[in-house]
Formats: C-alpha cells, sequence, structure tokens
C-alpha cells in the first residue's frame, strides 16, 4: 500500500485508507469502529511512529478486536494480560500511548473519555 493511500488529513481529522475517508476524533479514535480492518490499524500505527506492527503487537490488537467483537465492549486491562499472557508492562511498552491511546486506538475501539486505563 503506498504512503499516499493512508495520508492523514489533519483539516478533516481523517486518514485516507485504500481510497476510503476513516473519520477521526481530535485525540485520533476511530469515528465508526465498523470501519476498523488491519490497514486502517496499519495506518493509524504508521502514523504513531511504527513502520510495521510486530506479531506481538498483533496478538493484542487481535485479543482487543474480538473481545470488542464477542462481548460489545472494550476489555478491561487486566483481561488483556491474562487473555494474551504477557505483563501489563510489556504490553505498554509495545505502543506508543500505551495500552488506552495504543493498543486500544489501533484495535479500533471507541474513545472512552474520562477513561483511566480501564482497570489494571
Amino acid at each position: 500500500m503506498e504512503n499516499r493511500n493512508r495520508a492523514r488529513d489533519r483539516r478533516k481529522n481523517a486518514l485516507r485508507v485504500d481510497g476510503q475517508e476513516i473519520i477521526l476524533d481530535r485525540e485520533g479514535f476511530l469515528k465508526n469502529p465498523s470501519l476498523w480492518s488491519d490497514e486502517v490499524a496499519a495506518a493509524m500505527a504508521a502514523e504513531a511512529g511504527i513502520e510495521a506492527l510486530s506479531e506481538k503487537q498483533w496478538q493484542v490488537i487481535r485479543f482487543i478486536r474480538r473481545y470488542y467483537t464477542e462481548q460489545g465492549k472494550a476489555p478491561l486491562n487486566h483481561k488483556i494480560k491474562v487473555g494474551t499472557g504477557m505483563s501489563l508492562t510489556e504490553i505498554e511498552s509495545l505502543f506508543p500511548g500505551g495500552i488506552a491511546f495504543g493498543a486500544r486506538r489501533l484495535a479500533g475501539m471507541p474513545n472512552s473519555k474520562g477513561c483511566a486505563g480501564g482497570g489494571s
């Protein structure tokens, strides 16, 4: 995928991924989480300075997505820890922005304004 297909339009607070405009809120979370895809996650990651998502990063993202799909809500940090078998410190270190503004954002979770981390 070419960079021009993943360019962030800062004026509109949007990403363009494969020709589709993906609207983000002021903090960079998807306005419409149903538009999430691997390509959207990769574009958001690139914007956050992650050139390519590692297998461990994908493991965390996929766990969060699966939990969200099955439960209808984002998992608490403890659930992510148990579900991935990683420590919270390790998960935090994988993403710029940690779990709340890194992993959850890249997984396409809605922005939970006021959430202090989802319970560790």
